[in-house]
């Protein structure tokens, strides 16, 4: 009876010892496995399952839009610069080289918008009636 007893023991002590182990090892990997899990989880739900905004399936800027953009920044530039130059901080050479420069670029903004806003407009080709022209 000993004998059983004994080699109960060990059986148990066996089994005990990695068991035990095993929960020590698991208690610290355990929380690292479960937070990869539960961000491989989020993820998965993040792709598979939420909609994306109305405003992110819109269609992009229209190149009349990109150039509005463009024109008013030009405007705001030329605004800053007119009062950095009242408050003293350029010379009146320097002021007069930056603003032909933005209005220059501000012409071709114009230019281009006005190119695209009448590719946009389909005017007929030819001499127009004398009905359209209207009295002389």
């Amino acid at each position: 009876m000993r004998a059983s007893r004994r080699s109960a023991r060990r059986r148990s002590e066996l089994i005990a010892v990695p068991l035990a182990v095993f929960l020590m090892i698991s208690s610290a990997d355990g929380a690292v496995l479960g937070a990869c899990l539960a961000l491989a989880a989020a993820t998965l739900l993040f792709i598979f399952y939420i909609q994306p905004d109305a405003s992110d399936l819109a269609p992009h800027r229209s190149k009349l839009d990109q150039l509005m953009e463009r024109r008013d920044a030009i405007y705001d530039n030329l605004r800053d610069l007119r009062f950095e130059y009242r408050a003293g901080k350029y010379s009146e050479d320097d002021y007069e080289a930056m603003k032909n420069a933005m209005e220059t670029e501000a012409a071709l903004v114009l230019a281009e918008i006005d190119q695209v806003t009448d590719a946009g407009v389909k005017r007929p080709r030819g001499p127009r009636p004398a009905a359209e022209r209207g009295p002389r």
